[in-house]
C-alpha cells in the first residue's frame, strides 16, 4: 500500500497540484497587499473617505457597561 502511494504521489499531477496551491497562496497575499496598500488608499483619496469604516448596518446592537456595541449585525464593504 505506500509502494501504491509513492508512486501516485511521484506521478507529477500531485506534485503539480501542491506547486500550484503554494503559488496561489503566495499569489493571493500579492494581491491582497497590493490591494490593501495601493488601491484602496487611492479610492479612499477620491471619494475623501477612510473605507475601513464604510458599512451598512442591518440591526443595531446594545452597548454594554465597556462602551462595545454588541449583537449588532453588520455588512462591511470597505
Amino acid at each position: 500500500m505506500l509502494k501504491e502511494f509513492k508512486e501516485f504521489a511521484l506521478k507529477g499531477n500531485l506534485i503539480d497540484i501542491a506547486v500550484g496551491f503554494v503559488m496561489g497562496a503566495a499569489f493571493k497575499e500579492a494581491v491582497t497587499s497590493f490591494t490593501g496598500g495601493i488601491v484602496s488608499p487611492l479610492i479612499g483619496l477620491v471619494f475623501k473617505a477612510d473605507l475601513k469604516d464604510l458599512k451598512y448596518v442591518i440591526s443595531e446592537g446594545s452597548i454594554n457597561s465597556n462602551g462595545v456595541v454588541e449583537g449588532a449585525s453588520e455588512l462591511l464593504w470597505g
